[in-house]
This record gives structure tokens, sequence and C-alpha cells, in this order.
């Protein structure tokens, strides 16, 4: 149902520098740049841009949503470990440390919040 996911930015080149940290944690490159945005795909299929970042359109200061988070599923925990890591390293804001959450089981999650404030959650699902 996603064809790509968008995030705004006041600081392009900050945000690029986050994100090059982030990105290839989850096998995804940079594939293109240009001054109001970078665009992010599959290491596999670089023509698949499935991640944006972005100065607003309209111009206006770029704001996270309240409320607002995105899930990026990831193929192992120890891929959510090294999300949230890369995450912090980068400058970002802890919002949950790695690990289970009690009412969802199998489920592991961690959670940052990018240099513009917009909530990142990496996300695997168990199989036991």
């Amino acid at each position: 149902m996603i064809a790509y996911v968008m995030v705004g930015t006041n600081d392009l080149e900050s945000a690029v520098k986050f994100y090059d940290r982030l990105m290839p944690k989850m096998n995804m490159v940079r594939v293109e740049t240009d001054k109001d945005f970078a665009a992010y795909a599959p290491k596999s299929k670089p023509e698949n841009i499935e991640f944006y970042v972005t100065k607003p359109f309209d111009g206006n200061r770029a704001n996270s949503g309240n409320g607002t988070m995105i899930a990026l599923a990831v193929e192992t925990s120890q891929i959510v470990d090294d999300c949230h890591k890369a995450g912090i390293d980068a400058g970002g804001k802890d919002e949950g440390a790695p690990g289970f959450r009690p009412a969802n089981g199998n489920i592991y999650y961690a959670y940052v919040r990018d240099l513009d404030g917009n909530k990142l959650c990496f996300v695997h699902e168990k199989e036991f």
C-alpha cells in the first residue's frame, strides 16, 4: 500500500548525514540528492526509491507531526539494535531502547527521533 515515505527537514545537509549513517543498516543507500531532497533505495534495487528526506515544497518550516511515526520493518533484531545505535550516534534522540514490548509478544522494537523530530520505529517480528 505505501509507495514511499517522505520526512521533512529544515537542514538538509545535517539530515543527509543522519540518514547516511542510518540507512545502510537496513541495506538502503542514497541514490539521488539535489538542493531540496535526498532519496534512498534498497541496495539491491536502487531504481526503487522508498524513502525521501526533503525540504517542504511549500517553503514553510518542516515540523514533525504529534502522534505521527514511521515504522520501518527490518530482517533481524540485531538490525533493530544497529539502527537504534546508528540513529543515536548520528545525533538522534532515544525514544525507546531496543526490546520486546509486553503487550506485543514476539515483536522487537526500538524508537529514535531524527534531527528534525520525526519519530522512527525499527521493528522485527520474531518467529518462534
